[in-house]
């Protein structure tokens, strides 16, 4: 009896010994490196759109694999996420078969090397979340997110409210790796009250990028730019993989009437780039975008300054010593990407998407690269008219927005010159007299043609 009790705990711990290990792959996933340059792609086979190549040496960490083990899925070091071949990678084919066959919108379920251990979520399905509302304040104690790494590479992402409707994973069917949220700077704000949004995007394999505005009246008080600097630097510290300062400076709804410019600006700018570098040298800083406008005709009113024309006085007050990238916004067209010329309402640049690049890569000189940290196109379809304001944009399909939006990703990934591009917007519902939810990605029906566009 005692023999065959014995046999039998024997039987038990080896089948644990190979059990074990599969479970620990499968939940943790499997750290290795590129052993040849590799093509990081938003799905898996040659088919899918290329995001960037991986140089031999960097790290991974892969969490599962497509059914024929030819390609797997995993973030390298500089926080990029996608599909590669296996075979490009140090791994065996054991290793590779030990990983659960995933969808290719599964919520990521490990880490960026370095940066601690895996988010807890399934691996092998893709399931609806409906994750809880934020915080109303700061947790008593909040989980401090892991620093930044550095950023390389042309790299895409979205503007969210909030990560509803699975947006996430559309996200991630769409290829995107960066998520931005805006927050509202009050004097006195600790940054531990943002530490959740840093956490929430990293713990579901996003880098994410802060937009910070303060509030116009506060500008002219006493060492406020050193409070914004300080506050801006905390989120740094907490890990905040980008940060842009301030958002159109060049109008009085975001800075104060009388006292626009681009020197102003970049006063807070310098103040702020130094106070994030001290915190953390990964995080880039990108310059607040102006809103483009030519209202001013051409140079700066009592409310506001037209786009170009503070891009000018920026560069004149040495704003490229400040920054990692320029801060442009993109968000009236209703021609293609590819465009030049044609548009009904006027030749001005700002109409066309070509033209704000160049308008922006000359105002520096071409001395740093571009951060569309806004770029969308508004559609009414599926909601009703559009306010007199927006009226422009009434004849924009859902179709076009998701060819646009993919046409614009794919040439400013190949234009040498675009560093970032941050779609408006994933999943907004204001459809006001600020209609947000016509440029939102997610349309009401919960379908997101341009997710798929971009994926594909």
């Amino acid at each position: 009896m005692k023999q065959k009790n014995l046999m039998k705990f024997i039987t038990l711990l080896m089948i644990l010994l190979i059990i074990i290990p599969v479970m620990v792959s499968a939940q943790s996933g499997i750290s290795t490196s590129v052993a040849i340059d590799v093509w990081l792609r938003t799905g898996a086979g040659l088919d899918w759109r290329k995001l960037e190549i991986l140089p031999a040496g960097t790290a991974v960490n892969i969490d599962g694999r497509e059914s024929s083990n030819f390609w797997v899925r995993g973030i390298a070091s500089n926080g990029s996420v996608g599909w590669m071949a296996a075979e490009y990678l140090a791994v065996s084919p054991e290793q590779v078969a030990s990983l659960p066959v995933i969808a290719r919108e599964a919520p990521l379920t490990v880490s960026a090397p370095g940066q601690g251990a895996a988010p807890v979520a399934p691996a092998a399905e893709v399931v609806a979340e409906q994750p809880a509302e934020a915080p109303a304040a700061a947790p008593a104690a909040p989980i401090v997110a892991a620093p930044s790494t550095p950023i390389t590479g042309f790299s895409y992402g979205g503007h969210i409210q909030n990560f509803e409707e699975g947006a996430d994973n559309w996200m991630r069917a769409a290829g995107m790796t960066w998520v931005k949220k805006q927050v509202r700077y009050d004097r006195g704000m600790d940054p531990n009250s943002v530490a959740w949004i840093i956490n929430e995007a990293h713990g579901r394999g996003f880098r994410v990028l802060l937009g910070v505005v303060g509030h116009p009246r506060d500008l002219n008080q006493g060492g406020y730019y050193g409070e914004y600097a300080s506050f801006v630097a905390g989120l740094a510290a907490l890990g905040a993989d980008a940060i842009e300062v301030w958002n159109e400076p060049n109008i009085d709804r975001e800075w104060t009437s009388g006292q626009i410019s681009g020197e102003s600006y970049t006063a807070l700018l310098a103040q702020s780039y130094n106070a994030i570098k001290g915190a953390n040298p990964n995080t880039m800083v990108i310059s607040g975008a102006p809103a483009p406008t030519g209202f001013f005709g051409g140079g700066c009113g009592f409310n506001g300054c037209d786009d170009a024309f503070f891009m000018s006085q920026m560069a004149a007050a040495g704003a490229a010593n400040y920054m990692d990238c320029v801060g442009i916004h993109y968000n009236e067209g209703i021609i293609p990407p590819s465009q030049r010329s044609g548009d009904p309402r006027s030749e001005h640049y700002t109409r066309y998407f070509w033209g704000m690049i160049d308008a922006y890569w000359d105002a520096f000189g071409g001395s740093r690269p571009l951060c569309f940290t806004e770029m969308g196109y508004l559609t009414p379809e599926g909601f009703g008219s559009l306010p007199a304001n927006f009226a422009w944009a009434g004849n924009v399909t859902v179709a076009q927005q998701a060819a646009w939006i993919d046409q614009a990703v794919g040439l400013a990934a190949s234009s040498g010159r675009v560093r970032m591009v941050i779609v408006w917007n994933i999943n907004f519902r204001n459809y006001g007299d600020d209609p947000m939810a016509g440029y939102a990605l997610i349309r009401p029906d919960g379908s997101c043609p341009a997710c798929l566009a971009l994926g594909n």
